[in-house]
């Protein structure tokens, strides 16, 4: 056997590994997606805080007006489910593009790894909630979704580690930063999310 023949031998080994131990299908539109639908509930959310006002001037009394909060709270419900279904839809798509399973090894790996830093996230969500610290819940919400990404990014490609820290970042200067905390979700669910998954699309999707 030549060289060369070696060498492609033990790519296509090395790939076939890969595969089967990472979930390389993630949709990079999907990200593009979710960063469009977090834009579009920011304006909503911001619309329900403000009103017409074009002061960022933190405004307790709004926030922790109970259906000022459950008007809040369902916008980003809308977000996460509209997030969620695209992201779905689109890496399945792909996964059958690339002629691979989307439920396999890799995905549940990528699913179990994920879901214990965002159910303990949204957990702690809920308590600051009750407790009416909805200061911290952007920061929060932030920190724990990019614990989440850093502890996926074992199982799919290693860029989304580095949204992951950035996530962790933006959350833990939000945490300084009270009364800000509908801008820095913008930024971290919003920004972040279009131009990681426009570097996604263009790096793995075409």
């Amino acid at each position: 056997m030549e060289e060369k023949d070696i060498y492609a031998e033990l790519s296509s080994i090395r790939n076939l590994m890969e595969r089967s131990a990472k979930f390389i299908s993630l949709s990079g539109l999907s990200g593009v997606m979710a960063g469009v639908y977090a834009l579009a509930g920011s304006a909503i959310g911001y619309k329900i805080v403000y009103g017409n006002s074009k002061s960022l001037a933190y405004r307790e009394h709004y926030v922790n007006d109970a259906y000022i909060t459950w008007k809040l709270i369902a916008v980003a419900l809308a977000v996460l489910i509209l997030s969620l279904g695209t992201g779905i839809y689109l890496t399945i798509r792909k996964a059958r593009k690339n002629k691979q399973e989307f439920w396999n090894p890799g995905s549940k790996r990528l699913l179990v790894s994920m879901a214990f830093p965002l159910v303990t996230g949204g957990l702690f969500i809920l308590a600051l909630l009750s407790r009416g610290f909805v200061e911290i819940v952007a920061p929060a919400s932030l920190i724990f979704y990019g614990l989440s990404l850093v502890a996926g990014s074992h199982y799919t490609y290693k860029d989304v580690k580095w949204l992951g820290i950035m996530e962790i970042a933006l959350g833990l200067i939000a945490a300084l930063q009270p009364g800000y905390g509908l801008v820095f979700w913008t930024i971290g669910f919003g920004v972040l999310h279009i131009v990681y998954g426009s570097i996604m699309h263009f790096k793995y999707d075409r």
